[in-house]
């Protein structure tokens, strides 16, 4: 047989029933992994495309994993999304899953948007991401019973759901000391006003090592602005960089916030690092090719988003197992946007 156009016919190519070979497909774990293993191999070789419809009914799953995607303009200009959602897309095609993205119109509801989700049975788990400090999306899942992993902590609930994240607090924490030992006092912190956790556990780390020093001599200058509002990352921006007395390095809790501030201190005739030392955090591609690079934490959104793949189709395959939790530790990139401080 050249090809096998229908289940039938691969059917009938290996000895089996259809209902075998369509439940073997589905990787349904009532046949044996040999069978289901032969039985991918010779869809493979046959070029075999199974009907996913019919493959839904069969194993009860639909083979969509779920992602709300907020639209906050035209694409992905949001570059973080961008990648962890192509990490997503790739983790879940290896396992031969699809990753369904339910956009969220600017002026929509991302809880209304998830609960149509899960409630139209259109995608077997929902990965999260931007989780807030009390984030109803986690309790609506939990509620409703459907698979989930979440990128990032409710606050300090860290159990009875599955979550993966990267340690901010301890990475700002290693960016203050390397700044004080290079004789910064002057410190800035330029971040948003939503409740994220990341960005609360990121403001922690700076500000818990900031007190242990017990340096009379430090200074702190916040400025935080909505995450989505360009006038107001300038105002925020302006704040930070105004008077004599500015900070001479600052820690910005995105990357984002970190290339905005470095055009904007340049524009206001500051060198960077010789006047103003600036560490980002995501390590985002655009941080290796401004001028100077942007010093930061790397996040390793890719990496994040396979696991989280993994771990959602763990949790499909047995949803009554432990949940899992994982902290990465995320490493500094060290390029050029940082240095010692500037003499009075």
């Amino acid at each position: 047989m050249n090809k096998a156009n229908s289940l039938s016919d691969l059917a009938r190519h290996l000895g089996l029933s259809p209902a075998t070979v369509s439940r073997a497909l589905a990787q349904h774990e009532a046949i044996a992994l040999k069978t289901r293993e032969r039985v991918a191999t010779a869809a493979r070789d046959l070029g075999y495309v199974p009907n996913r419809a019919a493959q839904a009914l069969a194993s009860g799953r639909s083979g969509f994993a779920g992602f709300l995607l907020p639209m906050r303009g035209r694409g992905l200009a949001d570059p973080f999304l961008g990648e962890l959602v192509s990490g997503l897309t790739e983790g879940f095609a290896a396992k031969g899953v699809e990753l369904l993205l339910s956009a969220v119109p600017r002026e929509g509801s991302e809880l209304r948007q998830l609960e149509s989700l899960v409630t139209s049975g259109r995608v077997d788990g929902i990965v999260l991401s931007r989780i807030e400090q009390d984030d109803p999306r986690v309790t609506l899942l939990r509620e409703r019973g459907l698979p989930f992993v979440a990128h990032g902590r409710v606050g300090t609930d860290e159990s009875g759901y599955s979550w993966l994240d990267t340690d901010g607090r301890a990475a700002f924490a290693e960016a203050f000391e390397l700044l004080y030992a290079l004789g910064h006092r002057r410190f800035g912190l330029l971040s948003i006003d939503d409740r994220l956790t990341f960005r609360i556990l990121r403001e922690e780390g700076l500000r818990s090592a900031f007190a242990a020093k017990g340096d009379p001599g430090l200074t702190l200058r916040h400025a935080s602005c909505a995450r989505y509002d360009p006038e107001g990352r300038a105002r925020a921006i302006a704040e930070l960089l105004a008077g004599p007395d500015r900070p001479t390095a600052v820690l910005a809790v995105a990357d984002g916030l970190a290339l905005e501030l470095m055009a904007a201190a340049q524009t206001h005739g500051l060198s960077v690092p010789g006047d103003l030392s600036i560490i980002g955090f995501d390590n985002i591609p655009a941080g290796a090719h401004v001028r100077p690079g942007l010093t930061t934490f790397d996040a390793c959104i890719a990496d994040c988003a396979t696991e989280l793949a993994a771990m959602l189709l763990a949790r499909i395959a047995a949803p009554d197992t432990p949940h899992i939790s994982r902290l990465l530790t995320p490493q500094l990139v060290l390029r050029q946007s940082h240095g010692p401080a500037p003499q009075a």
